[in-house]
């Protein structure tokens, strides 16, 4: 596809939200975190308790976008041949038999997976190579996987029956962790009036594989003032309890901070933040809506954390507060220099 402008991202940034909201009541929020990683080439994870629409959600995407979609259902007995594939043994029309080659469910566009945190560690581990590097790797052998490629997981709270908590260099490959919240009582209202009447509605096709990595190419060339991409870094150090810049709660409860893809997380999501807003610039601000998304899954609470039910929501807030109050005196300190 053609070089995209500004105005073309819009529309069809809007159009996908608004066949999604056909489907999907409410949500807003969840469903442009969810766009947004789409978009920059990242994937999803979407937290909540079951019932909540998470799979619906993602299902009703795959019917907006015309790409290859694909489901895994996890399940503590799943193994990680049944995602990437495996060598089969067959015989060939000359009498011979051979090693071939049958892909797994990875190799779509759109994947889709379900309860994710059901599985054992080792086969939610199946997925790292694919989510970081667009490839699998079977019997020495690396196969890639066509673009755009994105996984869109599902998992249930750590706290619930049957679950294993994810694999920390996992978590670190998702570019968002999106809360799925529970729906008010207007919202309901409507879901049961969507859901159990004569019609169910659907979502139909508003974008293909082309149109999503010409958006993509857009986002990324959004320029970033180096006083917000410093931001971006001080915050993104700010959440390692030895660094002298972190906040006390960061020092009292965080075991380990963000990696630099945390920071990778950010800038993206700003940058997308900023063309949703019809702007090519990014500002403070598209940094400040990204960052509980962007950050949530990277900061790892200790014990004493834990134990107190301290949230890493509460833990980024603060962040937040304390590295803008330390932008507003170095602005100061500057602007006193100049005089």
């Amino acid at each position: 596809m053609s070089e995209i402008t500004p105005q073309q991202f819009r529309e069809v940034a809007a159009a996908i939200e608004a066949e999604v909201g056909k489907v999907i009541v409410g949500q807003n929020d969840t469903v442009r975190d969810v766009v947004i990683c789409i978009i920059a080439g990242g994937h999803a994870l979407l937290e909540g308790v079951p019932g909540l629409g998470k799979t619906m959600l993602i299902k009703t995407l795959a019917d907006a976008l015309e790409l290859r979609f694909a489901r895994i259902q996890f399940t503590p007995d799943l193994m990680p041949a049944d995602i990437v594939g495996t060598d089969m043994l067959e015989e060939t029309p000359g009498g011979q038999r051979q090693f071939r080659f049958q892909p797994g469910p990875v190799f779509a566009n759109l994947l889709l997976a379900d309860e994710i945190n059901r599985a054992t560690p080792k086969t939610q581990s199946a997925l790292l190579e694919a989510m970081q590097e667009h490839a699998v790797t079977v019997a020495k052998r690396t196969y890639p996987l066509e673009e755009p490629f994105f996984v869109l997981a599902t998992q249930n709270p750590i706290e619930m029956e049957g679950t294993y908590p994810l694999p920390e260099a996992q978590l670190d490959r998702f570019m968002f962790k999106v809360n799925v919240p529970f729906p008010s009582s207007g919202e309901l209202v409507d879901i049961l009036a969507r859901t159990t009447g004569e019609r169910i509605p659907t979502a139909g096709k508003v974008a293909d594989g082309a149109q999503i990595i010409a958006l993509r190419r857009l986002a990324r060339q959004i320029p970033v003032p180096s006083h917000v991409t410093d931001f971006v870094a001080r915050l993104v150090v700010a959440t390692h309890p030895e660094q002298a810049s972190a906040p006390p709660l960061v020092k009292k409860y965080i075991r380990y901070g963000s990696s630099p893809r945390g920071a990778q997380a950010l800038i993206l999501g700003a940058k997308l933040t900023a063309l949703f807003a019809g702007r090519f610039n990014v500002a403070f601000d598209d940094v400040t809506a990204t960052a509980p998304a962007a950050l949530r899954h990277r900061l790892l609470l200790n014990f004493e954390g834990q134990a107190e039910g301290i949230t890493a929501d509460e833990v980024i807030a603060e962040l937040l507060r304390e590295v803008d109050k330390e932008e507003g005196r170095r602005k100061k300190e500057e602007a006193q220099v100049v005089r």
